[in-house]
C-alpha cells in the first residue's frame, strides 16, 4: 500500500509539474488569448499577429541616425521614449524634457536613459531643435543619459502607413506617421533597458516619477502583466517589457492606416493574456498644452479622472489576524482617523471587507502604515477582488488579483472584461509574507463614482 501511495503521488506530482511547466510556458511565451473576447477588427488580423516570430521586414532594416548623444554602456532599468514631431510654430519637446530631468536625482537618472525620436521634415527646424537639446542638456548627454535619433523605415510600405499612391485623409495622414513614428522609436529602445515607458513632447511629470514606477515594477515583477498605466492619458504613461517592444511595435504597423494609434495600444494587451487595464488611481504624468487643431479633430481628448470623496458602500470586515482589545477590524474600513493594528502577521493571513450589496467600484485605494514615518507597513501583500458573495457574509467564492502592496500602499482603478454584469463583493488584503512587527491598516478607501465637475457646478 505504500509503494502504492507513492506511485500515485508521484503521477500527482508529475501531473501538477506539468501543469505548472504549461503555465510557466503559457505566461512567458504569451500565447494568444480566446479570439472570441477580441474585437472583430483584432481578430480579423490576429493570424497576422500570431506569424511575428520576428520584428516586421521594414523596421528590420530600418535606418536611423544618432543626432545627439552615444547609447548607454550598461542596459539600463528604464528608457523612457518620446516621439516627438516638431509643430511649425512651437515646440512642445524642451520643456518635456526639463521636466523629465528637474523631477529626477541623480540616483534615479542612473537607472534610466531618456530616448527621443524626431520625425520633422523640415531640415532647418530640426536642426535647431538638435542645437537647442544640445546647448540645454549638455550634462545629461555627456552622462549618456539622453539619447535622440531619427529613425525611418525601409522596404515596401507596410499596412499601416500611407501609399504614395493613396489620398489619406488629414487624420489617415497623421495616424499613419504616428504609427510609424512609434513604431521606430520601440524598435531603437528595445535593447536599451528592461521596461519601456511611453511618453509625448507635451507631457510634465510629477517628482520622483523614476522612483514610483521603479517600486511598482519591482512589485509586479513576478506577476503577468503586459502594460501598466500610470496615468489616464491615451497615449503617454503606459509602461511595457521592453521584451514586448518588437511585437508592439510590429502590431502597430499591421493595421491599415485608418486604425487610431491609441485604439492598438488598449488592444495589444488582450492579444497577450491581460484582459483588462492596469491603470493606476494616482497620475504621475500630465498634459501642459492643447493639442492642435488637427490633432483635436482626430484623437480622443485627453480627461484626467476626477474623484471626490471615497463613497465606501456599507460592509462588514473579517480577518484572521490577532485582534487587540477594542481595536476592531472594521476601524480599516471607516472613513476617519481610527485604523486597524495587528501584531506580527503570518503568510495567508488576511483582512476582507465584504460589501453588503456588491458593488460597481472604480477605485480603491488601501493605506498601511503611519502616515508621516511609514512605519508598521505591510511588506509584503496583494490586494483581491471577490466575487460570488457567500451566504452568512462568509467572504466570496472566487477572488481575482487587483494588485501588489507597493511601498505599504494600493492606488488602482478597478476595471471589468468587456460587457460583464457580474458586480464587486469583497475586497480582501492579503499578508504574503510573515513580519515580526507590528502592522497598522490605517484605510481602505473605495469610490463606486467619480466627481461630476458640471453636476457640481
Amino acid at each position: 500500500m505504500v509503494v502504492v501511495s507513492l506511485i500515485l503521488l508521484g503521477s500527482f506530482l508529475q501531473e501538477r509539474l506539468e501543469e505548472h511547466l504549461m503555465y510557466s510556458l503559457l505566461v512567458e511565451e504569451k500565447k494568444i488569448l480566446n479570439q472570441q473576447q477580441i474585437s472583430s477588427e483584432v481578430k480579423s488580423r490576429l493570424q497576422a499577429f500570431k506569424d511575428m516570430q520576428k520584428t516586421s521586414q521594414g523596421l528590420q532594416h530600418a535606418k536611423y541616425k544618432l543626432l545627439v548623444g552615444a547609447p548607454p554602456h550598461e542596459k539600463k532599468l528604464l528608457t523612457v521614449g518620446v516621439s516627438s514631431a516638431l509643430h511649425p510654430h512651437e515646440s512642445r519637446l524642451l520643456d518635456t524634457l526639463h521636466s523629465l530631468f528637474q523631477a529626477s536625482s541623480g540616483p534615479e537618472l542612473d537607472r534610466v536613459v531618456m530616448l527621443v525620436s524626431l520625425s520633422d521634415s523640415d531640415p532647418e527646424r530640426l536642426s535647431q531643435t538638435v542645437a537647442n537639446i544640445s546647448a540645454l542638456f549638455r550634462t545629461h548627454i555627456e552622462a549618456r543619459q539622453l539619447l535622440v535619433v531619427r529613425g525611418q523605415l525601409s522596404g515596401p510600405p507596410p499596412p499601416g502607413t500611407l501609399r504614395p499612391e493613396g489620398r489619406p485623409s488629414p487624420c489617415e495622414a497623421l495616424f499613419s506617421v504616428q504609427k510609424a513614428d512609434h513604431a521606430l522609436l520601440m524598435n531603437f529602445a528595445a535593447n536599451l533597458s528592461e521596461y519601456f515607458l511611453m511618453l509625448d513632447d507635451r507631457v510634465h511629470c510629477m517628482p520622483k516619477f523614476i522612483s514610483s514606477i521603479y517600486w511598482t515594477l519591482s512589485a509586479w515583477k513576478e506577476l503577468p502583466w503586459v502594460t501598466l498605466e500610470f496615468s489616464s492619458l491615451s497615449f503617454a504613461g503606459k509602461v511595457f517589457r521592453s521584451s514586448d517592444l518588437p511585437r508592439l511595435a510590429s502590431f502597430l504597423l499591421v493595421f491599415p492606416k485608418d486604425t487610431p494609434t491609441h485604439l492598438l495600444l488598449s488592444e495589444f494587451p488582450l492579444l497577450l493574456a491581460q484582459n483588462t487595464p492596469i491603470r493606476f488611481g494616482s497620475s504621475i504624468f500630465y498634459h501642459v498644452s492643447n493639442r492642435s487643431g488637427l490633432e483635436s479633430a482626430c484623437f480622443p481628448a485627453d480627461k484626467e479622472k476626477v474623484f471626490g470623496e471615497p463613497d465606501n458602500p456599507t460592509a462588514s470586515v473579517r480577518t484572521d489576524m490577532v485582534v487587540l482589545s477594542t481595536n476592531i477590524p472594521q476601524y480599516a474600513y471607516t472613513l476617519n482617523q481610527e485604523s486597524f493594528a495587528t501584531l506580527s502577521p503570518v503568510r495567508g493571513n488576511h483582512l476582507t471587507v465584504i460589501l453588503e450589496e456588491p458593488q460597481k467600484v472604480i477605485r480603491i485605494e488601501v493605506l498601511t502604515g503611519s502616515d508621516k514615518e511609514s512605519k508598521y507597513q505591510l511588506q509584503r501583500g496583494r490586494v483581491e477582488l471577490g466575487f460570488g458573495p457567500l451566504e452568512d457574509l462568509g467572504g466570496c467564492a472566487r477572488y481575482t488579483l487587483l494588485g501588489p502592496v507597493v511601498e505599504g500602499r494600493l492606488d488602482q482603478m478597478v476595471s471589468y472584461e468587456e460587457d460583464s454584469l457580474e458586480a464587486l463583493g469583497c475586497i480582501r488584503l492579503l499578508v504574503l509574507e510573515t513580519q515580526e512587527s507590528w502592522l497598522l491598516i490605517r484605510q481602505i478607501k473605495v469610490w463606486t463614482t467619480e466627481y461630476d465637475e458640471e453636476e457640481e457646478g
